[in-house]
């Protein structure tokens, strides 16, 4: 369908989005780590958290990323979980980096549950104290997760509830990707952080206190920002994310 091929170009700009090898060999102890799909393979980035081992295993994040942005752009500034002793694993979309295919509602949710597979069948790795976090797009890839696999607690950064309520002028059938995030979050036993900026003109906030009332046990933490520029200050950001850790039983005080 003509529609579908349109709301993709506009969900999906994987070709306005450079890549960067050399990020990966500034990084100790990163793997890459590949996914066969049947449209070829989907990369993810595996960093160890400090302090973990097969002896020693530990809690993880398994991070999803926006829609104009790749793996690559997340592991430096994400680099606290690990001083944490939380393990990292970025994922990547099809279509996307060095990743094969096209991206999809359907192929992503396949790929990233099938990388939280391999993300918990890990030595260092404690199943039980898993985290998703994703941001924009990426709330929609980890919720997609979370709907069918177990989750310690979940972080939604500029997340939408769902697509069609981001583009309310078009009609349903124009999508071919919903990402019905707030009906997830309806039924998920787990302690949510949401984090959005107030000026956000693309994923208007309302989004996140519609996240928050469907939503069991969520906290939300407002930012005066739009949607790219969040976190302004990291300081509250991180020690949300602290809080959402000990919250779910992934790391202690």
């Amino acid at each position: 369908m003509v529609l579908h091929r349109i709301q993709r170009a506009l969900l999906f700009p994987r070709g306005f989005v450079r890549g960067d090898d050399a990020i990966a060999r500034r990084v100790p102890r990163l793997e890459r780590w590949w996914h066969e799909t049947e449209a070829g393979a989907v990369e993810a980035w595996f960093v160890p958290g400090e302090g973990v081992s097969a002896d020693r295993p530990g809690p993880a994040v398994l991070h999803a990323h926006g829609n104009a942005e790749l793996i690559e752009h997340w592991v430096e500034p994400l680099a606290r979980y690990r001083r944490l002793g939380v393990s990292l694993l970025l994922v990547e979309y099809r279509g996307y980096g060095r990743s094969a295919g096209r991206p999809g509602e359907e192929a992503i949710r396949a790929d990233t549950r099938a990388f939280y597979d391999r993300l918990v069948a890990r030595p260092e790795v404690d199943a039980s104290k898993v985290v998703l976090h994703g941001r924009s797009l990426g709330g929609g890839a980890v919720c997609a997760v979370a709907d069918a696999r177990p989750a310690a607690g979940l972080v939604l950064e500029s997340t939408f509830t769902s697509v069609p309520e981001v583009v309310r002028w078009a009609p349903r059938f124009a999508f071919a990707d919903v990402f019905d995030n707030r009906r997830v979050l309806a039924g998920l036993d787990a302690p949510v952080l949401l984090m959005h900026g107030r000026r956000d003109d693309l994923v208007p906030f309302a989004h996140a206190e519609r996240n928050q009332r469907a939503a069991r046990d969520a906290e939300l933490l407002p930012f005066r920002c739009g949607h790219n520029d969040l976190p302004p200050d990291p300081r509250p950001y991180w020690a949300a994310i602290e809080r959402l850790l000990h919250r779910a039983g992934a790391v202690r005080r």
